[in-house]
C-alpha cells in the first residue's frame, strides 16, 4: 500500500523581501523536487510569489522533516546564491523557521 502523509509547507524569504524572480523559480522547482525525492518524499504542488513559498508534498514513514527542510531551504539558498540564479542579481535568503500542517487525502 501507498503510503498517504501528505503536508502543506510553507516558508517565507528573510524580512519577506521579494527575491523570488523567474531565475530562481526555475532553479527551485527542479532543486526542490530533487531533494525531496533524496529524502524519499514526493512534491506534489510547488507554488511560489516572490516573497514566499508553498509547497505539498507526500511524505513516506521514514522521512525526517527537519532534514528536509534543512536541506530545502538551507542548500536552495547556498546553491542559488553560488550558481547566481536570480535574474536580478539578489541573493537568495531564507528567513527562520516554517509552516507545516497535514493534509488529508480527500482534501488533495
Amino acid at each position: 500500500m501507498r503510503d498517504r502523509i501528505y503536508c502543506h509547507v510553507v516558508w517565507t524569504t528573510r524580512d519577506r523581501a521579494r527575491l523570488l524572480d523567474t531565475g530562481l523559480a526555475t532553479f527551485l522547482c527542479r532543486f526542490l523536487r530533487s531533494v525531496a525525492h533524496q529524502e524519499r518524499a514526493h512534491i506534489l504542488e510547488i507554488g511560489m510569489v516572490a516573497t514566499h513559498v508553498h509547497v505539498l508534498i507526500r511524505l513516506s514513514p521514514v522521512t525526517s522533516i527537519p532534514r528536509l527542510m534543512q536541506r530545502l531551504k538551507g542548500a536552495s539558498s547556498v546553491i542559488a546564491r553560488r550558481e547566481r540564479h536570480s535574474t536580478t542579481g539578489q541573493e537568495l535568503q531564507w528567513s527562520k523557521g516554517y509552516s507545516i500542517q497535514s493534509v488529508s487525502p480527500r482534501s488533495l
